[in-house]
């Protein structure tokens, strides 16, 4: 893939994907159905090392896909690509927010934009957990499950919940499970 093709893609998924960088994972699951050079579980394995990366999460994800379709080229072209539209667009809506801000249908679009982006982060949620603890080729449906993964997950999920650690702990304690478990 060339790289004003790449950086062409990457612009589309930031253009649309209103949310922040996980909002970009329903799009580059689709990349991944396009192109040979991307997979749904590398998509997966760059989304846990984005989160885990200093960094907005949607850049560090794309300069990941870039760097495997085009090197460090590729990288700086996914990377631009994504931020593009939104630098456009947030300089365009500072000057008209002024003079629109207390327009109803500037209000409205504000409104119907949250749903969209409350549903884009739920399907890159249920995508990640999907990704995370499912097998879908499975043998048998019983054996769809990954066990260590579910278990792993309810736990980290569990310690979400009652401890208030550090997030960089929870990441460590996870990433220690998986080497021991051989995840």
């Amino acid at each position: 893939m060339s790289l004003p093709a790449l950086y062409a893609e990457f612009f589309k998924i930031g253009l649309f994907s209103i949310g922040g960088g996980l909002a970009t994972l329903p799009f580059l699951y689709k990349l991944a159905d396009k192109y040979d050079w991307l997979t749904g579980e590398m998509v997966g394995n760059m989304l846990a090392l984005a989160q885990s990366a200093p960094g907005a999460i949607g850049v560090n994800i794309s300069a990941l896909a870039g760097f495997q379709c085009a090197g460090i080229a590729g990288a700086f072209a996914a990377a631009l690509g994504l931020v593009s539209p939104s630098v456009v667009i947030i300089v365009l809506v500072a000057r008209a927010f002024r003079a629109f801000k207390e327009n109803a249908l500037v209000q409205a679009a504000f409104s119907g934009l949250r749903p969209a982006a409350a549903g884009l982060l739920a399907a890159a949620a249920f995508g990640a957990i999907r990704l995370s603890v499912y097998d879908g080729a499975a043998p048998s449906w019983r054996e769809c499950l990954k066990l260590r993964e579910c278990a792993l997950f309810a736990l980290v999920f569990a310690l979400l919940r009652s401890c208030k650690w550090h997030p960089a702990a929870y990441v460590a304690l996870a990433g220690a499970a998986g080497i021991l478990l051989g995840l």
